[in-house]
């Protein structure tokens, strides 16, 4: 069975912590696309930040690119959105996101455009938001935890410029497909993120084993 769910989403939403959640709950496989731009974001720091430098990383990245241990500082995030908003990159990066989004068995998606542009036809699609103090909080916190260096007012600036330049960029914008469920995390537990996506998810997986769909 193909089964695709799509969700999307500003960083710290939530959206990572609920993906791998519904993954684990229903055996599909998990894609974190943010790790594939946070992956070429790391390299050009250490090879250059011009555009060309960035496709030409684009293009040779490998599975193997996505198990560095230091892809989720603060640094890389914001290299990440910044060859994110290469148009040259993404389309280097969307071939792999589509051939992963089609395999047997569902597979769940996670990034900005995923449900806009890499997986229009998905069977669900989520747009998972929150306040962005709420948003920096949460990514404080995590990265406090690593050891990293850094103050809460500057964690919710790097936010809000990634916000503004995921939403703005003229290719693959962050912006909920028009038959996305929103989910608003902001008051929400974990526990209740997840249920609400379950719950949708699990809705449609009825009416298409019923053929209703």
């Amino acid at each position: 069975m193909s089964f695709t769910v799509a969700i999307d989403g500003p960083a710290a939403s939530g959206k990572g912590t609920i993906s791998r959640a519904i993954a684990q709950h229903f055996g599909f496989a998990h894609l974190d696309t943010g790790l594939l731009y946070r992956a070429v974001g790391k390299k050009a720091l250490a090879l250059g930040d011009g555009p060309e430098i960035a496709v030409q990383i684009a293009r040779e990245l490998t599975a193997e690119d996505l198990n560095s241990d230091d892809l989720r500082t603060a640094e890389v995030a914001v290299a990440a959105s910044k060859v994110a908003s290469i148009p040259e990159v993404r389309s280097a990066l969307v071939d792999f996101q589509k051939t992963f989004a089609k395999q047997q068995g569902g597979a769940i998606l996670d990034g900005r455009d995923i449900g806009t542009v890499i997986c229009p036809n998905a069977e669900v699609k989520l747009f998972v938001i929150a306040n962005a103090k709420v948003r920096a909080r949460r990514r404080y916190k995590e990265l406090s935890e690593k050891g990293e260096k850094i103050t809460e007012l500057q964690v919710l600036n790097d936010i809000q410029a990634r916000d503004a330049r995921d939403a703005g960029r003229d290719t693959a914008p962050m912006v909920a497909a028009p038959d996305a469920l929103v989910l608003d995390t902001s008051e929400m537990s974990i526990a209740q993120a997840i249920a609400a996506a379950l719950a949708a998810i699990e809705g449609k997986l009825s009416l298409t084993a019923n053929g209703l769909d």
